[in-house]
């Protein structure tokens, strides 16, 4: 499956902002789809996934404020980002894994929040 990120930006603190992931074909028989991120100096960070049967999990630090959806119609899925702070600057990644376990990758959307 490809995968097309869209939606990265520069946004003040506080702010929102919203990524998509377009993936080339349906995205309900995947096992997983969802978010990861990479910061600079830092290692990369699975901020938010949706896994089969439609369980969304997020990293701790993201979970009030980051909320992943999915609209099988579109096989797109959204990470509405609020309360962005700064230490969310990283480039964010689209990630899907199928049901063979074979895991596929967007390009990287930058995000920057400035203070």
């Amino acid at each position: 499956v490809q995968l097309q990120a869209s939606g990265g930006g520069l946004v003040q603190a506080g702010g929102s902002l919203r990524l998509s992931c377009a993936a080339s074909r349906s995205i309900t028989a995947l096992s997983a789809i969802g978010w990861y991120r990479r910061a600079p100096g830092k290692q990369r960070e699975l901020v938010a996934t949706i896994r089969s049967g439609g369980i969304a999990e997020y990293v701790d630090h993201v979970k009030d404020r980051f909320t992943i959806s999915a609209d099988n119609a579109k096989n797109t899925v959204y990470l509405q980002m609020d309360s962005l702070k700064p230490e969310d600057t990283a480039v964010y990644y689209c990630y899907a894994r199928t049901g063979y376990g074979v895991t596929n990758w967007g390009q990287g959307t930058q995000v920057t929040v400035s203070s």
